[in-house]
């Protein structure tokens, strides 16, 4: 079956009906603000001027207003020219002035912050670029927090959010493309590449993909991220995200491909790999030695997955693999615990799990307050009662910290899921257990991929020139190149040898 397309219906020759049509299409709304005017310098023309209020910036209507109400003079003009066209050139002192035709985008013009001029006796019309509103402006970033280099983070405007871009990637091969999704809220997406350096097949599908979206409305980058990504099935991210402009420039001048969402201030960086989630921006602002932090952040990956399950098997399946001393205290400590190993790991799990939400969904104001004392109040009192031993409790919260450690708190839901059902293979097969999960879990992340990226690269497939930036950092001046598995036109990032 064969679908055309709907017909725009254009504008009427009368202005009345015109603005009638609109009020009774937008429901007269009470923010839609109307308004007829006669001009004496242009034939005693008749214009009607429509906008929403609180999407505009009023000094800019009431400037070009003035200037055709008060300004205009009809011995300014020549004689025989069109008046539309002596508005459009004389009349309208504002930048951004288009034609529109059709009632349908006149409704996204005005609905998106445009002004509309309408004329008695034409058929058609202009836009004016008058878009302003209240935003909070750039401010600290609140989860990507560093201790060294930019405190910018993103906003929910999309322009704020390219400007915040472009300042610091000043050059012409920065291109920005911009596409509407969403039947009912027509919401902005941009995408943003360096050209020369992206290689095209990326962004060649990551415009197909975000063409293929059909929904009624994209109200969070999260949106577009579950509509994109290859995998479905998977715990991991496999787009990376973040609200860092400075970790944005540097994934676009290694060959990524921004995805920019008005309304949010996350920005969506493909493709990404696995090892990029334990990258912060301020492993590049401070002495490459600290860079030796990332292997830190990879043993607290495995220590926040593995020590509760490591626990549970060692102390029901092989208790022998413990010094005599600490098996004999561990005894002592469980002694009276009705619960089996597996229960109190679970038991505890879950309930820090309840408080982390709690916190999270707290007023800020008390929200920590209730985290910290929640997890010392009800891990003592279990400890008193009997029903968990001391050495749960430190475990747990060992895998606690640990979860805390990584820099993109995408990785760290996963690990979260994950640790449940490898402490369910510990209760079971003991160590065999945890390594058949351990095998699965690899295989399943050397199965993923990212927009044609293998999702554990350069580390499988193995390439040693990326591994210069992967577990360790060395010095920039010893990084040359970009990523080679990114496979980019412009592999060469620096020319000049160190002096």
């Amino acid at each position: 079956m064969i679908h055309t397309e709907k017909q725009a219906a254009p504008f009427l020759y009368s202005l009345d009906e015109n603005l009638e049509k609109v009020k009774r299409e937008l429901g007269n709304s009470t923010d839609l603000v109307t308004r007829q005017v006669r001009l004496e310098a242009v034939d005693q023309m008749q214009v009607g001027i429509l906008y929403t209020e609180g999407l505009v910036d009023k000094n800019m209507i009431s400037g070009f207003m003035e200037s055709l109400m008060l300004h205009a003079r009809k011995e300014d003009f020549p004689v025989e020219a069109n008046p539309l066209m002596l508005m459009k050139d004389f009349l309208l002192t504002i930048g951004g002035v288009e034609e529109v035709y059709d009632f349908d985008h006149l409704y996204d013009a005005i609905l998106t912050g445009d002004t509309v001029i309408l004329v008695d006796g034409y058929s058609y019309g202009f836009i004016a670029n008058t878009k302003q509103w209240e935003d909070r402006g750039v401010q600290e970033t609140s989860v990507q927090t560093v201790v060294r280099g930019s405190r910018e983070a993103f906003s929910e405007n999309l322009r704020t959010n390219t400007a915040l871009v472009r300042r610091r990637i000043n050059n012409r091969n920065l291109w920005l493309e911009t596409m509407q999704i969403g039947d009912m809220t027509q919401t902005k997406v941009a995408m943003m590449y360096i050209k020369g350096v992206v290689q095209e097949s990326v962004v060649t599908e990551v415009r197909e993909r975000l063409g293929q979206i059909t929904i009624d409305g994209i109200l969070e980058s999260g949106n577009i991220e579950e509509m994109i990504q290859d995998h479905t099935f998977t715990p991991f991210p496999t787009i990376y995200n973040t609200e860092r402009p400075d970790s944005v420039a540097a994934g676009l001048l290694e060959g990524r491909v921004a995805i920019l969402v008005d309304g949010t201030p996350i920005v969506l960086l493909v493709p990404a790999v696995f090892v990029q989630f334990f990258q912060s921006s301020e492993d590049y602002y401070m002495r490459a030695d600290f860079g030796i932090l990332r292997i830190l952040r990879l043993i607290s990956f495995f220590i926040a997955l593995l020590a509760p399950s490591l626990y549970v098997a060692v102390t029901t399946f092989h208790q022998e693999m413990l010094q005599t001393n600490l098996i004999m205290s561990i005894a002592a400590q469980r002694e009276g615990v009705p619960f089996p190993a597996a229960i109190e790991a679970l038991l505890m799990e879950f309930t820090f799990e309840m408080l982390r939400e709690a916190g999270v969904r707290m007023p800020r104001a008390v929200g920590s307050a209730i985290s910290i004392v929640g997890a010392l109040v009800l891990g003592e009192a279990a400890v008193q009662a009997g029903l968990v031993s001391p050495a749960t409790v430190i475990v747990v919260s060992i895998t606690a910290i640990t979860s805390f450690v990584f820099p993109s708190f995408s990785m760290s839901i996963p690990i979260r899921l994950l640790r449940f059902g490898v402490i369910a293979l510990a209760a079971s097969f003991g160590l065999i257990g945890v390594f058949v999960g351990m095998i699965a879990l690899c295989i399943h992340l050397c199965t993923l991929r990212s927009f044609g990226v293998p999702y554990m690269a350069p580390l499988a497939p193995v390439n040693l020139a990326d591994q210069k930036d992967t577990l360790i950092r060395l010095p920039i001046w010893m990084m040359h190149t970009r990523p080679h598995f990114l496979r980019q036109k412009n592999s060469v990032r620096e020319r000049k040898s160190k002096i």
